[in-house]
């Protein structure tokens, strides 16, 4: 793979990012409108597709031709989680956020209708982008991303144009206390007294906290995000099938040795932009990328396990000085 010093390159790209965050402003004013009334954000659509048989939802925005950057959302929100940043995007991408089997807009089946996977999950994606036609893609992936975004990658290495990796783990060290003190019990044997501690993820201060852990000013971070993840987590049966996927997670550890491989055979362009104050995901795990991606560029962000809320124009700017110059 071609390799090419774009360091003045970045620099000037993460430059003129800036000025194209304040133009949406400027143009939106009303001196700037005249009698028009010409709304220059780029737009968002939203839609559904069939994927073996179950309504998958997804985000869609920017010009098709463009490349195709694929946002992967985490635990336990959809794509909501990225709608600030994919009007920041789709200026320079063609961005598509699908939402997983049982989150957000796409169906939900009951656990006993549905084995909830990440095998399944990255199915369903991997799916949708085929009936999408899409064979060229950044993935960007946050928490369980990772897990889906690493499958497509060892299913087509030829199709992963490049990564980005927000807070989304592969490493052993990048598991923080916390997780390890609830998870692994629940991997080593699941019953009502793992699946009781488990389920404190699912509680409605968890989700509040996995979005304010870390911020630098809390009034900064939209409760949207936890009023609408929650909402969604408190539907009749969720719980079930949240608990498998918490105790499904032990097969993305036993892949990590397989995932690393990828990565060092296929050297993917890597960006890392990590929230460093994330109890979950801790710093450990963003370092240990570069033992495998030793071309990967780190950004660290001073912020929690989702980042979004007050660093969406810096990771937007980051993700365009990165791949927007890229052959």
């Amino acid at each position: 793979m071609v390799r090419h010093n774009f360091s003045g390159l970045r620099a000037m790209a993460l430059a003129a990012s800036a000025l194209l965050f304040a133009a949406p402003a400027l143009a939106a004013s009303p001196s700037s409108q005249g009698n028009h009334g010409v709304n220059p954000l780029p737009l968002t659509t939203y839609h559904f597709a069939t994927i073996k048989g179950r309504r998958t939802f997804y985000r869609e925005a920017g010009d098709p031709s463009a490349p195709t950057i694929v946002l992967l959302h985490g635990f336990p929100t959809s794509s909501h989680m990225y709608r600030d940043l994919i009007p920041l995007l789709s200026d320079r991408f063609h961005v598509i956020a699908p939402d997983y089997i049982g989150f957000g807009q796409s169906d939900a089946p009951s656990a006993k209708e549905f084995d909830y996977t990440f095998e399944n999950l990255t199915d369903h994606v991997d799916g949708l982008l085929d009936q999408l036609g899409q064979k060229r893609y950044i993935l960007y992936m946050q928490d369980y991303g990772g897990p889906i975004g690493f499958r497509l990658l060892t299913r087509h290495p030829d199709r992963v144009a490049g990564l980005v990796v927000q807070n989304a783990n592969a490493y052993l060290e990048g598991v923080g206390d916390m997780p390890k003190q609830v998870f692994l019990p629940l991997w080593q044997g699941r019953d009502a007294t793992t699946e009781g501690a488990a389920r404190g993820f699912l509680a409605a201060q968890t989700t509040k906290f996995q979005y304010t852990v870390g911020a630098r000013n809390e009034a900064a971070i939209s409760p949207d995000n936890w009023a609408h993840d929650q909402a969604l987590l408190d539907r009749p049966g969720t719980d079930a099938y949240q608990l498998d996927l918490l105790y499904d997670y032990r097969q993305n550890v036993a892949l990590y040795d397989a995932w690393h491989a990828a990565l060092r055979q296929h050297q993917p362009r890597t960006l890392i932009v990590w929230g460093n104050k994330d109890p979950f995901f801790i710093p450990a795990g963003a370092e240990a990328f570069r033992r495998d991606l030793p071309a990967a560029r780190l950004v660290w962000l001073d912020a929690g396990h989702f980042v979004l809320d007050e660093n969406a124009a810096q990771v937007a700017a980051e993700i365009k000085a990165e791949f927007a110059l890229a052959p």
